[in-house]
């Protein structure tokens, strides 16, 4: 079921997934998407992965809720062939949801049930966050370590051998702030700041999991890490020696 603005408009329309879980909020998030000049479409579970696959959303909103590991099941096959932003609904007090949904690929939670003003405020987040390197003129030039190239005005990391690696939004913004800071020991909520994830009542574990996540896919050894370090007590540093181009 897809619904859209009939508003014209020069530059492309975002457009949102919304799949549908079961749950019972999903037809009026959408009007209240469409309302704010965006598009919706609402699809469920394997319906919705195929459409995803098939056309360039601009943002997954995934019902976590009430089929949670169909949910979960979306978002891992999302995250593996797409870095397409997702923002899991979970219940509220499930933070093993949360963590799971961070595990899983997701870029953000929203615990439910939620007012529609605070999820449009995070969809407008998560969507500034996606294309920030895009918009900004401020960004530094690409960063070189140990072989490895992030490109912050395109949003590409790629390997020494130039493969591009997919990561999440969120990950990639920690990668940015461990280049941008090498050697020197961030904060969980340092990190947690520069990736804006969890903005309505973060939990400090979801930077665990990001950097989890980051550690499978620019360590040799995730689990000797010798580019991203944990400080006890502390947070983490990058040990890695950062160049510019």
């Amino acid at each position: 079921m897809g619904s859209g603005t009939g508003k014209a408009r020069r530059e492309k329309t975002t457009e949102i997934m919304i799949a549908d879980g079961g749950g019972d909020f999903e037809r009026t998030l959408a009007d209240a998407v469409i309302h704010e000049g965006m598009m919706a479409t609402i699809a469920h579970g394997p319906r919705a992965l195929a459409l995803i696959r098939m056309r360039a959303f601009d943002l997954v909103i995934l019902d976590a809720v009430v089929g949670t590991e169909d949910a979960l099941h979306i978002c891992r096959q999302i995250r593996a062939g797409s870095t397409v932003p997702v923002i899991a609904v979970v219940a509220e007090g499930r933070e093993d949801v949360v963590l799971a949904a961070f595990e899983s690929g997701a870029d953000d939670c929203v615990s439910s049930p939620f007012g529609i003003r605070e999820m449009l405020a995070r969809i407008r987040s998560v969507l500034r966050r996606a294309s920030y390197g895009r918009a900004s003129h401020s960004l530094p030039k690409p960063f070189k370590f140990n072989g490895w190239h992030l490109d912050p005005w395109h949003r590409i990391l790629s390997r020494p051998d130039g493969t591009v690696v997919d990561v999440t939004a969120a990950e990639f913004d920690l990668l940015v702030a461990f280049c941008r800071n090498p050697g020197r020991i961030l904060s969980r909520e340092e990190l947690l700041a520069s990736t804006h994830a969890g903005l309505a009542g973060p939990i400090e574990r979801s930077i665990d999991v990001h950097i989890s996540r980051l550690r499978q896919k620019i360590e040799d050894s995730p689990r000797n890490p010798t580019l991203i370090k944990t400080v006890r007590m502390g947070g983490y540093v990058f040990a890695a020696i950062v160049e510019t181009d």
